[in-house]
C-alpha cells in the first residue's frame, strides 16, 4: 500500500507564493507519474500539475507560467511552487501517484490533502 503525506499549506495573501511538497513510501514498483489536484468548496476535483518519471509536464491552463511541478525520483518526492496566488487558488491540494503495479487503483493513490488559502 503506498504511503503519501503532503505537506506546506498555509494562508497567503494574494500574490504571494507556497510550496507544497508530498513524499511517497511503501510502493514495491516505481511510480510512474506524480502529480497534484485540487477541490474547491462545491466543485469538483481537478488536475493542477503532473510529471512523468522521465520529467514530462502537464499544467492546468489557469496555473500555467505560475506554478511548477517538479520531482525527485530517487526520493520519491513531488512539489508544487505556487507563485502569484489568486484567491480563486483556495482549494484543498491532493498529492497523487500512479505506479507500475498492475494491481494498483485506476485512479491511482491518493494524499489526505492539504488546505491553501489566498485571502487578504
Amino acid at each position: 500500500q503506498v504511503q503519501l503525506v503532503e505537506s506546506g499549506g498555509d494562508l497567503v495573501q494574494p500574490g504571494g507564493s507556497l510550496s507544497l511538497s508530498c513524499a511517497a513510501s511503501g510502493s514495491r514498483f516505481s511510480i510512474r507519474s506524480m502529480g497534484w489536484y485540487r477541490q474547491a468548496p462545491g466543485k469538483q476535483r481537478e488536475l493542477v500539475a503532473r510529471i512523468t518519471s522521465g520529467g514530462n509536464t502537464d499544467y492546468a491552463g489557469s496555473v500555467k507560467g505560475r506554478f511548477t511541478i517538479s520531482r525527485d525520483n530517487a526520493k520519491n518526492t513531488v512539489s508544487l511552487q505556487m507563485n502569484s496566488l489568486k484567491p480563486e487558488d483556495t482549494a484543498v491540494y491532493y498529492c497523487n501517484v500512479d505506479t507500475l503495479d498492475p494491481a494498483s487503483p485506476l485512479s491511482g493513490y491518493w494524499g489526505l490533502g492539504t488546505q491553501v488559502t489566498v485571502s487578504s
